[in-house]
Formats: structure tokens, C-alpha cells, sequence
């Protein structure tokens, strides 16, 4: 004979299978309409010269580069400093030349230049995915 446990896990298996099948995730409504407005995204522009100098400057960013990430703060005389997660703390230069941001991260590195991008939360510079830190 059957124990009543596994008899309930018998007949709830079924039931808790056509659970699993339907939509995935959260449906919040309101007013039979989603309770998160639809955003349309922002197209990427790059910024001219004058935009990129008050887009930093003075300002602190989280940034992703293809050699390490942590956070970097900009200073208006063409100084920045920053705390990389691997090479730990450090100091470099950021210029504009015409439309063209160029960067140093530390002493005796190469300069990399290139656009400088916005795509709505976060830009691009030079090798530099930059969010801005937000108090």
C-alpha cells in the first residue's frame, strides 16, 4: 500500500508540472496595463569637445576597460585619479582634441584616444565604459 506522502507527491507532480510550463518571471499590472511604462532608448551620439569637458569634470564614474575596472574621478585640469580593482590606486591625464577624447592611465602607459559616446546611462571613452556615480 501507498504511503499518504507519496500519494500526495503523486497527484500534486502533475499539477505543480503545468505550473512550471506557463509564462516565466512577474507580471506586475495596472489597470490591465503594465506598471512599468514602455521607454524608448536613447540613440548613442557622440559628444563634441566642449560636452565631453562637462561631462566629467568633477565628477566621479564607475569604469570597465578591457584591462581592469574600478572607479575614476576627473579633475577640470586634465588630472584623474582612480582605484582599479587590480592595479589598485593610480593617477592619469584626459585631454580633448577637437571632438577627439584622449586618455593615460598611469605613469608610462599609452595614450588612447578616440569618440566619446553617450548612450543614454552610460558613455564611451577612448577604451572606457564610464557610469557616473550618483550620490
Amino acid at each position: 500500500m501507498l504511503s499518504k506522502t507519496y500519494l500526495s507527491i503523486l497527484v500534486c507532480l502533475p499539477l505543480l508540472t503545468a505550473c512550471a510550463s506557463g509564462p516565466n518571471g512577474v507580471r506586475v499590472v495596472n489597470g490591465g496595463t503594465s506598471a512599468i511604462p514602455a521607454q524608448e532608448g536613447q540613440a548613442v551620439a557622440n559628444l563634441s569637445g566642449t560636452s565631453i569637458s562637462q561631462t566629467i569634470s568633477g565628477k566621479t564614474f564607475q569604469y570597465t576597460r578591457g584591462d581592469g575596472n574600478g572607479f575614476v574621478t576627473y579633475n577640470a585640469d586634465g588630472s584623474f585619479s582612480f582605484q582599479d580593482d587590480a592595479r589598485g590606486a593610480g593617477n592619469g591625464r584626459w585631454r580633448v582634441d577637437g571632438e577627439t577624447y584622449c586618455e593615460t592611465f598611469g605613469a608610462g602607459s599609452a595614450e588612447e584616444c578616440g569618440v566619446f559616446k553617450s548612450t543614454g546611462d552610460a558613455y564611451f571613452a577612448a577604451n572606457s565604459r564610464l557610469v557616473e556615480m550618483k550620490i
